[in-house]
């Protein structure tokens, strides 16, 4: 059967090398979007998975069929993408990788991992009890993809969840309150985990009052976007020890050397990491390979998030 012959461009050769498509149908091009454009038309362009967002401008009059990124928020894209163009996020590729690190962050808080690494640091044996997830109540701010695959895991550790998203619903688990339930949710929370896709609506949800209204020795997880939440609060609240925080995103991002939430002992920091792991890949490739079948069948592809 024929199909359409596709130019497809990917940032880097070890995309190509994970692709492995049939060349015979497909024209690979390696350009990571920093040089000139190989060509003025490009059927799908895939920008790097880091530092995209900066380099969207250089397809200004190009003709291209589809952006395909490689993560799962596109916030500040529709700011810099040119005229006539589709993007599509890569929901699928992330949810599994993310909900591990959640379940990473909230397990080693939980189990006081960072107080036994810092002992043995010092050649210290320190036993001591601490709070387990199970029998816990986790409060999950945000209920897209990434926030179904970190309740499927929450449940296998026989935690409840509390699910909130912007609207309120109903599924065949029960109620998904709406964000404007949360200061009466919050009380009720032992962990907070927010896993909201940044927009206006979102931007500082995690503000002063929301941490105020958590009760004392909650943990708040945050797996969004940093400015989700507001730093000055965060630290004001964690300073005082009432809460703990584990955050893969902090605003500003990187963290600055010598930030002061990096030497609170009640706070656990990974360096937005949620989705880098040996999985990413290949997912990516899997996404890649089903959109361009699907465009070479004349098929509107996947995942597509903005128009511009």
């Amino acid at each position: 059967m024929n199909v359409n012959r596709l130019i497809v461009s990917v940032p880097n050769e070890e995309f190509i090398t994970a692709l492995g498509v049939d060349t015979n149908q497909v024209d690979l091009i390696e350009w990571d979007m920093t040089g000139p454009p190989p060509l003025d038309t490009i059927d799908i362009v895939v920008p790097p998975y880091m530092g995209a967002r900066e380099r969207l401008v250089n397809l200004e009059g190009l003709r291209i069929r589809l952006v395909q990124g490689l993560s799962a928020g596109y916030d500040g894209v529709a700011e810099v993408l040119p005229k006539h163009m589709v993007f599509a996020n890569a929901a699928s590729v992330h949810e599994t990788s993310t909900s591990e690190m959640t379940l990473a962050l909230i397990l080693a808080s939980q189990r006081g991992i960072p107080d036994f690494v810092r002992a043995a640091e010092k050649g210290h044996w320190a036993p001591a009890w601490h709070e387990s997830l199970a029998d816990r109540t986790v409060l999950l701010v945000g209920y897209g993809g990434v926030g179904k695959a970190i309740e499927s895991k929450l449940l296998a550790f026989e935690a409840t969840v509390v699910r909130v998203a912007r609207t309120r619903r109903a599924d065949d688990s029960g109620i998904i309150h709406a964000f404007s339930e949360l200061p009466s949710l919050l009380a009720h929370a032992d962990i907070v985990v927010v896993a909201v896709p940044l927009t206006n609506e979102t931007t500082h949800l995690v503000d002063d009052a929301f941490l105020s209204t958590m009760r004392d020795g909650a943990l708040l997880v945050n797996v969004a976007r940093g400015p989700v939440a507001d730093t000055s609060a965060l630290l004001a609240h964690a300073q005082t020890g009432r809460i703990r925080l584990a955050l893969d995103v902090t605003d500003p991002e990187p963290l600055p050397e010598g930030h002061p939430l990096f030497a609170l002992e009640n706070v656990l920091i990974s360096p937005h990491v949620g989705g880098a792991t040996s999985a990413a890949l290949p997912r990516m490739a899997r996404l890649l390979q089903t959109q361009i079948a699907r465009m070479q069948n004349d098929e509107e592809p996947l995942n597509v998030v903005l128009r511009t």
